[in-house]
C-alpha cells in the first residue's frame, strides 16, 4: 500500500487508537484478493464499524472510500489491479 504524502501526514498525527484502526483496515486491504469487491464473506475481515464502497457508484472501478470508527472518519483509495504487483493507493484520510 503506497500513501500520497498529505494522507500519510494526516494519518500520522492521528490519536493512537485510530492509526491502530486503519493499521487493520490496511491490513485487510491487502490481502485480500480484489480490495474493489466487498461480498457478503468479506465483511466480517473488517474491524468493527468499518464499511468499503465506492466513492460514486456509477464508477466501480475509481476511488473508493473505507468508512471507520462507526463513520467518523473515512479513508480514500484506488486500486491498481496488476498481475504481479497489485497496488493500492491512499489518497486521503480523514478522522474527526
Amino acid at each position: 500500500m503506497d500513501w500520497v504524502d498529505t494522507a500519510r501526514t494526516a494519518r500520522d498525527s492521528l490519536p493512537g487508537h485510530v492509526r491502530d484502526l486503519i493499521d487493520a483496515v490496511r491490513a485487510e486491504l491487502v490481502t485480500v484478493k480484489d480490495p474493489y469487491f466487498r461480498g457478503i464473506d468479506n465483511l466480517p475481515d473488517l474491524p468493527a464499524g468499518c464499511r468499503i464502497t465506492p466513492l460514486l457508484s456509477t464508477v466501480p472501478n475509481g476511488l473508493h472510500v473505507c468508512h471507520f470508527d462507526h463513520g467518523r472518519g473515512w479513508l480514500h483509495y484506488t486500486f491498481v489491479s496488476r498481475t504481479a504487483d497489485p497496488q493500492i493507493v491512499v489518497e486521503e484520510v480523514f478522522w474527526q
